[in-house]
């Protein structure tokens, strides 16, 4: 599986974003702002979209609500895709419609080296083993979905380290991204930190 983590949105390197999306379709996963009013997160998502097509990149939504609870479906849903690309928002909102959708377990059993797993902020956090660190920035009750109110703090672990976007940037949450860091150094917690524009290609 083809890694293109990105701070913020697409990053600065979008020729090899291109490249490795090359002639395949990717799904892309608008759950991490599902706990946002449906006008604004509408607009988020399209400009999101966007940010994609007009990049060249074939893109549909794989809106994982519409496959709680329907794994095997999602399952052979994403093996008709070429990747995913996770969008950022609320790194608990989206770890649990992961769980609920069984998108976590098909994502971590993917045997495709060609098979790309793009994404930025919540999209690229959740890879990691743990998501502890992330309370400070992101609200763990934040989750919207009835079937579940549960916070997840185990990550899908693709990673063994959690990257900490938005380090010492222009973004919102810039400030408290220096409490996760110290949280990692107090708890020995592996972390890389990546500022808005980096990405990382694993």
């Amino acid at each position: 599986m083809k890694l293109y983590l990105s701070s913020y949105k697409i990053g600065n390197k979008p020729d090899k974003l291109k490249e490795f999306a090359l002639g395949k379709k990717i799904g892309f996963i608008p759950n991490a702002i599902d706990f946002v009013d449906p006008k604004p997160r509408q607009e988020s998502n399209d400009k999101s979209l966007r940010d994609l097509t007009d990049l060249g990149i074939d893109t549909e939504i794989l809106d994982l609500k519409d496959y709680f609870g329907k794994k095997e479906k999602l399952r052979a849903k994403i093996n008709s895709l070429g990747g995913v690309w996770v969008r950022g928002g609320n790194t608990f909102v989206l770890r649990k419609a992961m769980k609920l959708s069984g998108f976590d377990e098909i994502i971590t059993s993917i045997d495709r080296d060609d098979f790309l797993y793009g994404g930025y902020s919540a999209g690229i956090c959740v890879l990691a083993p743990s998501l502890e660190a992330l309370q400070i920035v992101d609200d763990p009750t934040a989750i919207p979905y009835i079937q579940s109110k549960e916070v997840i703090l185990e990550g899908l672990g693709i990673l063994d380290y959690i990257i900490l976007p938005h380090y010492k940037s222009d973004h919102p949450e810039s400030a408290d991204i220096d409490k996760e860091v110290e949280f990692c150094e107090k708890n020995n917690i592996p972390y890389k930190t990546l500022r808005d524009g980096e990405v990382i290609i694993i």
